[in-house]
């Protein structure tokens, strides 16, 4: 798809609609995960641990939804990947001295710089950096109408 990527229509109402171009009305509305929702099992220490630290902080601000689980996870797997190659380059170097006796620079240096775009292009789909947090919205939450306490606090927060 060429062009601009397309944005969400929440967005669109936030920001409001100048070229009055009609609204999509059938976009996808998924399940938000709650904060504790596990990682998955395939996920290796360092990868889940990246996702108890993540996880909670996006579920709160309402950018993790059962849709977003799989991109979470490979965010936290290149996470783990370039952790392992940093740490490789930490102690071993960014040169190493070939068979012959030449110098090169570390395979290593490639697998982090491979992690660090595939985790950037992820960062920014989950509003991770400040350029892309100025992009996204909290999403709301659906609110039971017949619940007096939520129909107070939707009152006041309306004044």
């Amino acid at each position: 798809m060429r062009g601009r990527k397309r944005l969400p229509t929440a967005l669109h109402m936030l920001r409001g609609n100048p070229g009055k171009r009609p609204l999509p009305t059938n976009e996808p509305t998924p399940e938000a995960l709650p904060a504790t929702v596990d990682p998955p099992p395939w996920l290796d220490k360092v990868a889940r641990e990246e996702w108890r630290r993540l996880a909670p902080l996006l579920a709160d601000n309402g950018l993790l939804t059962v849709l977003d689980a799989d991109a979470l996870a490979m965010y936290c797997r290149a996470f783990a990947s370039w952790r392992e190659a940093t740490d490789k380059i930490a102690h071993e170097g960014s040169v190493l001295t070939s068979r012959n006796g030449y110098p090169v620079v570390s395979p290593w240096i490639n697998v982090a710089a491979k992690n660090m775009i595939t985790m950037r292009s992820l960062m920014t789909e989950f509003g991770l950096t400040p350029s892309a947090r100025a992009r996204v919205s909290r999403a709301t939450p659906k609110i039971d109408a017949s619940n007096p306490l939520e129909k107070f606090i939707r009152r006041s927060r309306q004044r």
